[in-house]
């Protein structure tokens, strides 16, 4: 069994609207970090992960994703699976709990047009 407490949480703002709170967890296969988002990211084009799939859970909020150029509306309750190479952005006022497997890192998060 392993624990990450809050106090060992890692935040870091990805951009103006896009704030992680990452918990680690040392474990290579799977993770967990709690999104903030309030309105578009990345700001333009996409992000893509070559390697990791997420699973989201909307926490709280509602917005929409756009994965692969089709929109998706999203809401409090619902979960999303966005598998590794596809390009995907989220626009809307929301906190997502996002676990990506393997483990994410950012060496292999991108954004492209």
């Amino acid at each position: 069994m392993k624990i990450s407490s809050k106090h060992q949480s890692i935040e870091r703002k990805n951009s103006d609207i896009c704030t992680v709170t990452e918990y680690p967890i040392d474990d290579d296969t799977i993770n967990l970090a709690v999104i903030k988002i309030t309105g578009r990211y990345p700001d333009t084009g996409y992000a893509i992960n070559q390697k990791c799939k997420e699973l989201v859970y909307v926490q709280h909020g509602s917005g929409k994703v756009v994965v692969n150029g089709k929109e998706f509306l999203i809401n409090a309750g619902d979960v999303v699976l966005i598998e590794a190479g596809e390009k995907f952005f989220w626009d809307g006022d929301m906190i997502l709990f996002i676990s990506c497997s393997p483990a994410f890192t950012i060496e292999q998060h991108h954004i492209v047009d």
